[in-house]
């Protein structure tokens, strides 16, 4: 059974258009630890609850300008989260009764016991606190569901890219081999005036390029079913922002970004797999550069969190489409044009850090960037097995 609910997380609203009836029960309420505030009429009400909701509204039925039930169907279209106890004349128990079927929560008749009102109260928090509960149950298995779902989707992507890679690789050499010796030959002096020599180095440099490329597709995919332990050991995270900045610093020159980074330095030390967290960092950096414009800046943040330390990458381009957003982790999901990116860098990331024991989510807003935080605990469960 759900604790009955903390009296002071929940506020309650008394609407009564009789000064001497509400101002005492105002206080004593608020004695008993409520946060309580006060309206005059129906229309104050749907004021003050759009200023600020209310747990519970108490409300008398008969007021001028907008009376209880006209207010209580309001209240229920607008305020889904509040609960109304009506308050009614000893001999208009009809009005109560239309007040229930409005979807009222009970109704009591003046005059009113103070200590049946507080329980009637209790009442209605409790069933608020039931109601939070059962959203969040949901909220959560709904969670669990969409992370089985992932699992599976990515266990079979696992082993399909396996056997892709692995039958992909074979005529990959071939294909190599033969372009090379290809461009051995048309090297040599007694071809240097043959025909169409230009075009057929352009065309197969392209194919050594293109070689290359599937090369790191299929390296990638393997990625997904490496099954390597991680070396586990006490390293500074400075250090490792400083090797990816000087890694890929070249690289975001020639685009025109600037890499900068601010470092907290209570977070430095960690024990970690090194070699793992900097590959996740340098893919999520490789990721920024591309989406920022010249004279963009990308920023690398070390922070100290109570018992976590989170490194973070924020970068100033166009930002994630909202739908787009809970889609960025999955295998093969890119937004760049074909030939710029093979979708699978995210997807990686965050797999080596949930093996790390962390987690990576993002933040982006359209127009001013996207920050990808990752969150390591202090007491890194991989240490502790090793």
């Amino acid at each position: 059974m759900p604790q009955p609910i903390d009296q002071e997380e929940l506020s309650v609203l008394l609407v009564d258009d009789e000064d001497e009836f509400r101002q005492p029960l105002f206080k004593r309420l608020s004695r008993r630890g409520f946060h309580v505030r006060e309206a005059c009429n129906g229309r104050e009400a749907l004021l003050a609850l759009e200023k600020e909701p209310a747990g519970v509204v108490v409300m008398d039925v008969m007021m001028p300008v907008l009376d209880g039930i006209e207010a209580l169907k309001r209240i229920k279209q607008e305020f889904h989260e509040t609960e109304v106890i009506l308050l009614t004349g000893f001999s208009n128990t009809d009005q109560g009764v239309s007040g229930i079927k409005a979807g009222a929560f009970d109704y009591l008749s003046k005059p009113i016991e103070f200590e049946h009102l507080l329980g009637k109260i209790r009442q209605a928090g409790d069933k608020l606190l039931r109601q939070e509960e059962k959203r969040r149950e949901l909220e959560f298995r709904s969670r669990m569901e969409q992370q089985m779902i992932a699992a599976e989707r990515l266990a079979a992507v696992g082993t399909m890219a396996a056997g892709i890679a692995h039958e992909i690789n074979n005529p990959l050499s071939i294909i190599a081999e033969s372009a090379g010796w290809m461009n051995t030959l048309l090297a040599k002096p007694e071809l240097a005036s043959i025909p169409h020599r230009d075009g057929l180095k352009l065309a197969l440099d392209k194919i050594e390029k293109s070689v290359s490329r599937t090369r790191t597709i299929t390296h990638q995919l393997l990625g997904f079913v490496r099954k390597d332990d991680s070396v586990v050991k006490e390293s500074s995270l400075s250090e490792l922002i400083q090797e990816v900045i000087d890694l890929m610093g070249t690289h975001a020159g020639d685009l025109g970004v600037v890499l900068e980074k601010d470092v907290d330095t209570r977070a430095d030390t960690i024990w970690t797999d090194p070699s793992q967290l900097r590959q996740v960092l340098v893919n999520l950096v490789s990721n920024a550069i591309q989406a920022s414009s010249r004279d963009g800046k990308v920023l690398i943040r070390l922070e100290d969190a109570p018992e976590e330390i989170i490194l973070s990458v924020k970068d100033q381009g166009e930002g994630i489409p909202k739908e787009n957003l809970c889609r960025i982790f999955e295998p093969f999901f890119t937004t760049k044009p074909p030939g710029k990116g093979t979708g699978l860098g995210l997807s990686i990331s965050r797999s080596l850090v949930e093996k790390l024991g962390g987690k990576i989510d993002v933040e982006s807003q359209l127009g001013k960037g996207s920050t990808f935080s990752v969150r390591l605990p202090k007491l890194n469960p991989v240490a502790d097995r090793s």
